[in-house]
């Protein structure tokens, strides 16, 4: 009899334990709750970017021969036309004396030719001659006009090669790398230019944004060309990490995205009055821009599954998961929500990784 009574008193207790158990499991736990609201918030994204100048001229000479002078070095600023190189002129200034000399005789032809030919006709007219002997002497005539045509033109081709022995700038810019030097033997098959002038007064920045960022852009906007009027200016980091003092504005979008990376290129230009940006630089392009009705939360009320970010909205007092699409805000404290939540909706804002979806939740004042 008190086996029979030990039995059923161990019974209840399990019972009882097993009862207590289910109450603590089902009895909801206090979370910090929040209500979603907008506000207005200011995002910067960062796009690597490289630097060019607004003109990188490679200078290549259009003559053979050596270099007599170099009267540049590496790093100075010139304006255009200034002289930069002298190549050996005096084989084209025998060039250009023996094309003078026959433009001069072929002159002399002509006048030959002129006078033989009207003293045919007057022949042919008084009809002592036939009109053999006067076709005869016109062609000659023709013949060296030709040829004079032809001394006129060597003797240009031979000015054109001689001017081309003085290398001169372009356009304004600084002075790269000089390969030659004096004495070298330079064609215009050369492998390396004789230097680069780079226009740096203003600089062109190239970076490229995804295509659905681009979308964004132009929905906003209205059009590509809308989007490049009324786009705000751009800001450059630069490859030390500091932020450059020139604002920039985009200045061109292209018409195509790379089949590769799906991504469009974007082109802005920054003024350069002190040449601290230099051509083939590197840094980053920053884009803020400010929204006066984005929903933001903080990012310790989300969680992360599978390269998702999820929030828990609490509904008729139990946790709902709800996967979100977020942009991290540049103090890295909250997310503006693009996707997923509305206004007024009601959030846990603490305690997340403790959650199960469906679990009871008391909301703590």
């Amino acid at each position: 009899m008190k086996k029979q009574i030990s039995v059923w008193t161990m019974l209840c207790c399990i019972c009882l334990a097993s009862c207590q158990s289910e109450k603590t499991e089902t009895e909801p736990q206090t979370y910090p709750v929040l209500s979603v609201t907008v506000s207005s918030v200011e995002t910067t994204d960062y796009y690597p970017a490289s630097i060019r100048g607004r003109q990188d001229i490679e200078i290549y000479p259009q003559v053979s021969g050596k270099i007599e002078k170099v009267f540049v070095v590496e790093g100075e600023h010139v304006r255009r036309g200034q002289t930069l190189f002298i190549i050996d002129q005096v084989p084209y200034l025998a060039a250009l004396q023996t094309a003078i000399a026959n433009l001069e005789a072929a002159k002399a032809n002509v006048s030959t030719a002129q006078l033989t030919y009207d003293g045919k006709k007057e022949l042919f007219e008084q009809k002592v001659i036939s009109q053999f002997e006067l076709s005869t002497a016109e062609n000659a005539l023709l013949t060296a006009k030709a040829q004079q045509a032809l001394a006129e033109a060597q003797k240009v081709n031979a000015e054109n090669n001689l001017s081309y022995t003085v290398v001169s700038s372009p356009a304004d810019g600084v002075v790269g790398t000089i390969p030659y030097r004096v004495g070298a033997l330079v064609s215009a098959s050369s492998p390396q230019p004789l230097t680069t002038v780079s226009d740096n007064s203003t600089m062109y920045v190239y970076f490229s944004i995804p295509e659905n960022r681009l979308l964004s852009l132009v929905r906003r906007y209205g059009s590509v060309e809308e989007t490049l009027k009324q786009m705000p200016s751009v800001h450059l980091q630069l490859n030390d990490g500091s932020l450059y003092e020139q604002s920039g504005r985009v200045e061109s979008i292209s018409g195509v995205l790379d089949s590769q990376t799906g991504a469009a290129s974007f082109r802005a230009a920054f003024p350069n009055p002190t040449g601290l940006l230099h051509s083939g630089g590197a840094g980053n392009v920053m884009i803020t821009e400010k929204s006066d009705n984005a929903l933001t939360i903080p990012q310790v009320a989300t969680y992360e599954l599978q390269d998702k970010v999820f929030a828990y909205r609490v509904v008729q007092g139990k946790a709902q998961s709800a996967p979100i699409e977020v942009t991290p805000l540049n103090d890295k404290k909250l997310y503006i929500v693009r996707n997923g939540l509305n206004v007024g909706d009601t959030i846990v804002a603490e305690g997340v990784g403790l959650l199960k979806d469906g679990m009871p939740v008391a909301i703590k004042q």
